[in-house]
């Protein structure tokens, strides 16, 4: 059973939460994926994670990955097959797929890899610099500096 909830008036009372807001609007819309092809996420370290997607029958020039923004989308196109085969049952889907992941900010897509039909997707939390915390040094012997309006600095320089 799904519900679809409204969020109007969340946003009528909140600033700066747009970006949250439309991304749970549009994962609520984007529920209706067949689950193909399957997939895990790992958490390998702290700032690591990995994805495996299950490609079986699949080559690697059969699958591109695009990293853009906040998204990252898989896509696999089989390539035309040979006429000649026959096949009395088909229980590897071969099938043309799209698969999209929601980043998180600062995750950057690494390498990847494809070995036994397993297409595994590296990714790192990077955060700049100016985001971390730093340790601010506190100073001695500083005298106590008075802030006060610019007219008493102007009668002071007088």
């Amino acid at each position: 059973m799904r519900t679809d909830f409204d969020f109007t008036p969340y946003r009528r009372s909140t600033v700066g939460f747009d970006h949250l807001f439309d991304l749970l609007e549009k994962s609520q819309r984007n529920e209706t994926s067949d689950g193909y092809p399957a997939f895990d996420i790992v958490r390998e370290a702290d700032d690591r994670f990995r994805i495996t997607l299950a490609v079986p029958g699949f080559k690697p020039d059969e699958i591109e990955i695009v990293a853009q923004q906040n998204q990252l989308t898989v896509t696999g196109k089989p390539a035309e097959e040979d006429a000649k085969s026959t096949y009395l049952h088909r229980g590897i889907a071969r099938r043309a797929f799209e698969r999209r992941f929601q980043l998180a900010d600062y995750i950057e897509v690494g390498a990847a890899s494809f070995a036994d039909g397993l297409l595994a997707i590296e990714l790192n939390r990077v955060i700049p610099e100016a985001m971390k915390p730093r340790k601010v040094e506190i100073g001695s012997n500083a005298e106590p500096r008075r802030i006060g309006s610019s007219k008493e600095k102007a009668l002071e320089n007088a």
